[in-house]
């Protein structure tokens, strides 16, 4: 018996508007909607595009752009920065997060006089639709942009549609340019002076040519924002769920349950910017920083919600609302979500957000130790372990209390180190899980973890990835590992948190790595069923 501490992007379906190129602007749209997964719409689509890049400007606890020109004006070594893993020239324009700038997230660009952003590399797929958020900044007079279109590297360009003009508020202007090969953008103020404009979450939708971005790997898709929850007491006790925040930085710290822990940062230090290729996981030191470091190697973006936050959806006096993320990264909560955080969850998801359920071991009542002799995972000791959580979130959100995902948590603990009972089957999203981008999950090994049960009949979309050795492949019990959509979002389910678990994290717990280091799950699995899945999630393959 291992004493151990219980441890644990994207397609948007569109129809194809024509095949010739054009360049049309319509303004002041809502933002692009994350639409159903094809298994799920009944609509009949001409074509699919896909979302070759996103761009948020979210660059962690410092900008690397905080002046507007430096010296020569335009310099290319003081206005490149790099973001996502791609290279921009960002000339008389800043990355700011004062009071006054206009943002979806924490930051947005900032442009002046007549500056403008420039994409230094080309998407390689076409472009059929671009959307952009902009708006003014602070108290200033309204100006007017463009969008500027090259397919040359950059040596000529070619305005797309009309100029958008300014307003007090965040608006999405959606473009459609549907050139083919390879192609970059630019963003130009045009008029205005001094008055500063703000511009985010640029968004390109490829035109069905498979695009790899600027020098990325595969099809991912770069620029997702991830939330890892740490509002839950995911660090009560022996656990660490958390990415960063280990007890040898200067961070607060609160009671959880019964003991005192470091309190997760929202932006995780050092900055996510220093990171690059050959950084190790030990850059941060949550016992799932190994998770976080990995996807921000492939331009993703990561954030902590920390201990005392509130979970919200539609609140724009939240920076860190779930609208404003696209993955939702919850490893082993031990305290209820509260009714408005449920009905936060479960509307984040049907809007087409990703949620991540990472759950531990548990018995049939949390009163005393299982048939194995561990008491059930309830860190804090208020009567909830992660099992006991989930169910109640998918049978109490007063929205759909059928198992609305299509599983429901077994109040079990069960080791299985490992299994290779694994979904062999066509399903598609499966496949992109299972064999995807961040490589091939064949074993699954489980410390000391829970199972769950298929309903189907609640959810037809529910997929098992793994089961137990012991369970028959593709039946409805025993299963270790899953996915499900509901409305236009996802759902990945994983029953233990060892193989999250990364071996470090705060000094005063005992950690184990399941993540890199176990030798059953042969040492690659379990990174690439949680990476797979995160960028499942998030759309981004």
């Amino acid at each position: 018996m291992l004493n151990k501490k219980q441890s644990f992007t994207f397609l948007l379906a569109l129809a194809l508007a024509g095949t010739f190129a054009s360049c049309t602007k319509n303004a002041a749209e809502p933002a692009l909607s994350q639409n159903a997964d094809p298994a799920s719409t009944k609509t009949k689509t001409v074509g699919t595009l896909a979302v070759s890049l996103t761009q948020g400007f979210e660059v962690g606890s410092t900008s690397p752009k905080t002046a507007y020109d430096v010296s020569p004006t335009g310099s290319s070594s003081g206005d490149n920065v790099t973001l996502s893993g791609n290279s921009w020239n960002m000339y008389d324009a800043l990355i700011g997060n004062l009071s006054g700038d206009l943002k979806a997230g924490s930051w947005s660009g900032r442009i002046r006089n007549t500056g403008k952003i420039t994409m230094l590399f080309d998407v390689t797929g076409g472009i059929s639709t671009v959307t952009i958020k902009s708006g003014t900044y602070s108290s200033d007079a309204a100006s007017t942009w463009g969008l500027f279109y090259s397919t040359d590297g950059g040596s000529s360009w070619t305005q797309c549609g009309s100029a958008v003009t300014t307003t007090s508020t965040l608006a999405t202007s959606t473009f459609t340019i549907n050139t083919t090969g390879s192609a970059r953008l630019e963003i130009r103020k045009l008029s205005g002076g001094t008055n500063r404009i703000n511009i985010d979450d640029i968004t390109i939708n490829d035109n069905g040519g498979g695009n790899t971005g600027g020098g990325g790997t595969g099809t991912v898709v770069t620029g997702k924002k991830f939330l890892f929850d740490a509002s839950h007491l995911e660090n009560a006790g022996s656990a660490d769920w958390q990415i960063d925040a280990d007890g040898t930085e200067n961070v607060p710290t609160y009671t959880g349950g019964t003991t005192v822990e470091t309190k997760a940062q929202r932006i995780p230090t050092p900055s996510y910017t220093g990171i690059t290729s050959s950084t190790p996981e030990t850059y941060w030191r949550g016992g799932i920083s190994a998770w976080a470091v990995e996807l921000v190697k492939r331009g993703e973006l990561v954030e902590s919600l920390p201990s005392g936050s509130t979970i919200t959806y539609g609140n724009s006096s939240n920076a860190q609302d779930l609208s404003n993320y696209d993955v939702f990264v919850v490893v082993e909560p031990n305290r209820l979500f509260t009714t408005a955080e449920k009905t936060a969850l479960m509307n984040f998801v049907a809007n087409g957000g990703g949620l991540m359920m990472v759950a531990d071991h548990t018995a049939a009542t949390t009163a005393g130790t299982d048939s194995n002799g561990y008491n059930p995972s309830d860190r804090d000791g208020d009567g909830y372990d992660s099992p006991r959580v989930w169910n109640d979130l998918m049978t109490n959100n007063g929205i759909n209390n059928t198992n609305p995902f299509g599983f429901n948590i077994d109040y079990v603990d069960i080791n299985d180190q490992p299994t290779s009972n694994v979904y062999t089957g066509t399903n598609a999203n499966a496949q992109k899980v299972l064999n995807g981008a961040a490589g091939t999950a064949s074993k699954l090994a489980f410390y000391d973890g829970c199972t769950a049960t298929l309903y189907p009949a609640n959810n037809s979309n529910v997929q098992g990835l793994f089961w137990r050795s012991s369970s028959t492949n593709g039946g409805n019990t025993g299963v270790m590992a899953l996915l499900s959509t509901y409305g236009s979002g996802r759902i990945v389910f994983v029953g233990d948190s060892s193989p999250a678990d990364d071996g470090t994290g705060d000094p005063n717990d005992n950690l184990f790595n399941g993540w890199s280091g176990d030798a059953p799950s042969g040492y690659t699995s379990h990174p690439a069923l949680h990476l797979n899945a995160s960028l499942w999630l998030a759309k981004a393959i």
